[in-house]
Formats: C-alpha cells, structure tokens, sequence
C-alpha cells in the first residue's frame, strides 16, 4: 500500500514530510524506502529533483525563512525494521535493532536529534486535512478511529486489490460488497488482518467494524492493512505456520522471547501440522504465545503469535483435531494422500505431470500413486480432466 502512495503519489508525500518539518521545525527529512522497490525509490528521487529545481526544497523554501531539505535512505529490506528505533539504528549504518524506550525518538532519536517518525500513509493525509479541515477529516469514520484506510485485499477473493475504505466498515462489507465474496461453492471462514503479524478474524465475526479499538478487541491489529481472505480449503494450523516461520526468520534476535520463543512455537505447530502434536502442546503453545506477546521488546515480537492465538481463541477445535492425526482443510501434507478414483481413463497426464514419477506410465489402464514417492505437489489433481484423483485423509478418508 505504501509502494504504491509512493509510486503514485509522490508530492502528496512530499508536501506532507514538509508540513511535518514545518510543525516541528525540522530541517532534514529522510525517505527510508526498501531498496526492493526501485521504481518508488526512482518517483521519489524524480519528484525531489523536481521540487528543488522549482525552489520548493531548498535552504528558502519558496522564498521564505523556512528551509527543508530532503534525502533518500535505501533500506536493506529487513522486516523488524518497521519499528521505529530499529529503523534510526538502521539509517545511522548500525544493525537494525529496536532499542528500549524510554528515551523515544521524539527526545533523542537519529543521531541524537529529536525525530519524528511516520510512515507514508499517515504523511500522505496531512495535505488533505491541511486542504479540507480537521472538522471534515473527523467526519469519516469512528468516533476514535477517523478517516480511511489503505488495504491490499488478496487470498480467496474474487476482486482482490488494493482499495481505500472508511473507519468503520465491517469486514462482511469489504468480502461480499468490495470483493464480492469467495469462490462459487467455497464458504468464506476467516480474514487474516494485519499483515505477517496479524490475527485471524472468523466468519462468524464478520460484522466487526474496522477500527482499531475494535480489531485490538478482536486480537488482531490495523498494521500494514494486509487483509488476506481465507475460504474453507484454508487449514488454520497451516496459515499460523506459514505466517510463524516469516516473523520467526525475520526476527533480530536482540531478545529471547522474540529469538527463542518464537522458535518453540514454531516447532509446536509444526507438530502440529505433521500430525504428531498433543493437546498438552497445545496449552503449552498458547502459554508460549502469551509470554513472547508479554514478554518481547519490540512490536515485532509482540505481535508475532497474534495468528496462533487468534487461531486458537477462534478454530481451537480445528487444532485439536491435527492431534488425532486428521487436518479438516485437507492442507497439511502430512496428514493427508492423493489417490486415484474409479473415474481414471487412463489418459497418463497425471503421469506426465509428475515432477517425482510417483505415477506410473501406464496408457488406459486406472493409475496409481506411490505414496513412497508423492511430494502432494498438486500438479496430477489440477491437470486430471475427469476429475479423477481426490485428496484423502492419511487413514484413506475422502
């Protein structure tokens, strides 16, 4: 969503970063852009020589007593980052780690300068209320969240995208009215809020409004406006794994909570996932999730469980269920086969198709699968015309 404002947008950006330097009156102002979005950086970097060939950046900005000048920081792409104290250590060439606070930026931050810290979103709304009035800004949305938000709808959606809605609308409005819903013959079953770091939302709760005081009720964030849409194919157990190892890999290690914690909870929904868990791991991962929540330094690893806990305060019997060995989603490979039915005619595509040759060429004949063999990396499914090879549960359940 930001890359995009940045792309876009970017004198709005601009002209805010100023408005901000003005407020406070600041000197300096520092993009710090991923290095992995060179056409940001590139509209940035174009839209500052052009501010400054026009005498709008400058030591006199405009003619006046004010001076601003503005630079760009590549950042290395590091996802703890984010966090403000982590992305000044970054700026100043050190490793990107948080720092405790107190002192916060705003006191001593890059260099020892006081800072001020925000991301392009907030910044792109400052012209506008500078423009149109607090009074007309305070209109959209909640009575504590004013506004709109930027999200990237995606998952199992039909109409995915980026989209901009205001404070308060629910989550059942943006799936069926924005995105009109999920797949024919799918059951829409949860949202995943927030980004890496967010919490899953289940259907049931669809009428939530987002805010924040809301989502924060519900244990997932606002964050960077990620909202991924699950449907009834998704595995819970699987998602919380998926999203677990990102934040785990992407965690500086600074703290143990965050360093060790996250590790351990990894390692139990694995077990999860491979069937071989109890439900005494499951007490224990949640007790986990509390203390790295608790017990972290920064935002990252506060955040982190979010989408094992809310999976469990949410689908806590889709998680009991991968300890009996049986993954109701069928996603998990280790708890589910493939298997040929007596629809085969024999056509070899699944044959041809098999990138570990755990089907057998054998022309008009009903195949079979070596489970030996099978990776279950979906391709013989897919491309089966008739419709013929189905995914079971490990003990031959379809």
């Amino acid at each position: 969503m930001d890359r995009m404002l940045l792309e876009s947008f970017p004198f709005r950006i601009i002209e805010g970063l100023m408005i901000a330097g003005f407020a406070t009156k600041a000197t300096q102002g520092i993009f710090y852009i991923r290095a992995e979005y060179p056409l940001a950086v590139s509209r940035i970097r174009s839209a500052l020589e052009q501010c400054y060939a026009n005498g709008i950046l400058g030591n006199t900005v405009c003619g006046t007593q004010f001076s601003f000048n503005i630079r760009i920081f590549e950042g290395a792409g590091a996802f703890v980052c984010g966090e403000e104290t982590a992305l000044i250590a970054s700026l100043e060439g050190l490793r990107g780690t948080p720092r405790m606070r107190p002192p916060y930026p705003a006191i001593k931050g890059f260099k020892g300068q006081p800072t001020l810290v925000n991301n392009v979103e907030t910044l792109s709304l400052v012209p506008w209320i500078i423009s149109n009035g607090a009074k007309a800004f305070n209109e959209i949305g909640t009575d504590l969240s004013k506004g709109t938000k930027v999200f990237a709808l995606a998952g199992k959606i039909s109409k995915g995208g980026l989209i901009e809605v205001p404070m308060g609308i629910t989550i059942r409005q943006i799936v069926e009215r924005i995105g009109d819903g999920v797949a024919d013959g799918r059951e829409f079953k949860a949202v995943q809020i927030g980004g890496p770091s967010g919490g899953c939302i289940p259907a049931s709760k669809a009428d939530t409004e987002i805010d924040y005081e809301e989502l924060a009720k519900m244990g997932a964030m606002m964050g960077s406006g990620g909202m991924v849409v699950l449907d009834d194919s998704d595995c819970m157990v699987d998602m919380a794994k998926y999203f677990l190892t990102f934040t785990h890999q992407q965690s500086c290690g600074k703290c143990t909570f965050c360093r060790i914690g996250t590790k351990h909870m990894l390692n139990i929904v694995t077990k999860l996932s491979e069937g071989k868990a109890t439900l005494a791991d499951i007490d224990e991962l949640e007790s986990l999730g509390q203390s790295v929540r608790n017990g972290s330094l920064c935002g990252l690893g506060k955040t982190a469980p979010n989408p094992v806990l809310t999976g469990l305060r949410y689908f806590r019997e889709e998680y009991e269920m991968h300890t009996r060995g049986k993954c109701p989603a069928k996603k998990c490979r280790d708890l589910v086969k493939y298997v040929v039915t007596d629809n085969c005619t024999g056509c070899t595509k699944c044959s041809q198709e098999c990138p570990v040759n755990a089907i057998p060429f054998n022309p008009y004949e009903k195949h079979e699968i070596d489970q030996a063999l099978c990776t279950k990396c979906d391709n013989c499914r897919i491309v089966c015309p008739e419709n013929a090879i189905e995914i079971a549960d490990v003990n031959g359940q379809n």
